[in-house]
């Protein structure tokens, strides 16, 4: 019995043998004699999302036998070779996929060795890819419609806007313009910003913009509005600085009934006719007709019109003059304004008559009126008062005087 289990052990154990060498011929033969090699994989793969196509990005493998990588999408049926010259990790690789529709992708991509060994695969999922139909939906920044700009001092225009949309994530928005050479020109108002300064707008000229979105943050595509907007028309007028405004009496100019209704009342910013004592009011012993004179603290190249406001009640000038100059030097009169060769001798001191206004109601209410447009230069203004609503002849009052000048010229 001991024989005959040592000679069925003995059997057992060789046809162990005999098995497992001929399994390990045939898998080298299913292999043809070599063994599988797996060159390195790409590194931390990502993809930004662009118009109509994609961008994919990836650290290289260190694997020094990689020659290429392949890309594969639509089901392998559409690829891209990206040749190998790097394999430091620390640098990336990024592959444009164009021709691509506004649509959702998964992408594929192998490494591949000179010898035409290829990786595992790694896949992109979820690559998200715009187009058309985003940007119809995409609308320009909107300007501020209670004050959709501002012009300074220096002659400067500010187009105000609102805040961006925080639905969309707006990268920019181009204003196109004229400038004063009559050439087009381009500004870029950036999304954190409600305010934009053209310093060499031309006057009169229209000012259209767009503006620019990314559908997510690190896309590699802006995407525009398709059609520009029209900003409101800027025509360079704006009111002149009161804050700069001042007495200036000159001989001959008529005093006021206290010192609480000085000529500075004129320039208080009050609105709409006011009551007495926030009211110029003339003193009752000048006779009519009689003047004021203030200086508006600066040089006006071009003014263009006046406002002027009556008092709540009586005394409203309805036929006065506005006279200006540029330099007072020399400039005051010795006839008075009674006299009939007052207006003769203002003229030869270098005044302007500006403007006469005549008015037909009960001189309340503001009144706008426009110079010529061919004024000179004007810093000083003198107010002649030839008759008032009432017919008195010594009484005249007024709420108010604003003046509007056109920066551009």
């Amino acid at each position: 019995m001991k024989s005959l289990f040592r000679i069925c052990l003995f059997s057992f154990i060789s046809i162990g043998f005999l098995s497992c060498e001929k399994k390990d011929t045939d898998f080298k033969n299913f292999l043809g004699d070599k063994e599988i090699t797996y060159p390195g994989k790409v590194v931390k793969p990502h993809s930004k999302s662009g118009n109509l196509r994609a961008a994919l990005v990836w650290n290289p493998s260190p694997d020094p036998s990689i020659s290429k990588y392949v890309i594969y999408w639509n089901n392998k049926a559409d690829s891209l070779v990206v040749n190998s010259t790097n394999h430091n990790t620390a640098d990336s690789i990024t592959a444009i996929i164009p021709g691509l529709s506004e649509y959702i992708y998964s992408f594929t991509i192998f490494s591949y060795d000179n010898k035409g060994n290829r990786s595992v695969p790694l896949d992109i999922n979820n690559v998200k890819v715009y187009g058309p139909i985003y940007q119809s939906g995409l609308l320009n920044r909107v300007y501020n419609a209670a004050n959709p700009f501002t012009i300074t001092d220096e002659g400067n225009v500010v187009l105000n806007f609102l805040q961006a949309d925080t639905a969309s994530l707006n990268v920019s928005t181009v204003i196109k313009y004229t400038n004063r050479m009559g050439e087009e020109a381009e500004k870029m108002l950036s999304p954190d910003s409600t305010t934009i300064t053209i310093t060499d707008f031309k006057s009169g000229s229209p000012i259209t913009y767009h503006s620019g979105y990314v559908p997510v943050r690190g896309a590699i595509d802006t995407f525009y509005v398709d059609s520009y907007s029209n900003f409101p028309d800027v025509n360079g007028i704006s009111v002149c600085a009161k804050s700069l405004f001042k007495e200036n009496k000159l001989s001959g100019d008529v005093g006021t009934y206290d010192n609480v209704t000085r000529v500075s009342k004129l320039w208080d910013g009050s609105v709409g006719p006011q009551p007495f004592d926030n009211i110029f009011h003339s003193d009752g012993g000048s006779g009519m007709p009689h003047t004021l004179t203030f200086d508006m603290g600066k040089v006006y190249k071009k003014l263009t019109s006046v406002e002027e406001t009556g008092r709540n009640c009586c005394n409203n000038p309805d036929d006065f003059e506005i006279w200006g100059i540029a330099d007072i030097t020399n400039a005051a009169t010795n006839l008075s304004p009674t006299n009939s060769g007052w207006a003769a001798e203002m003229q030869s001191k270098g005044w302007t008559l500006l403007k006469e206004v005549k008015r037909t109601d009960d001189g309340q209410a503001a009144l706008k009126v426009d110079f010529d447009p061919s004024i000179s230069p004007v810093r000083y203004i003198r107010v002649r008062i030839k008759h008032v609503t009432t017919g008195d002849g010594n009484y005249s009052n007024m709420s108010e005087l604003t003046f509007w000048k056109n920066v551009f010229n």
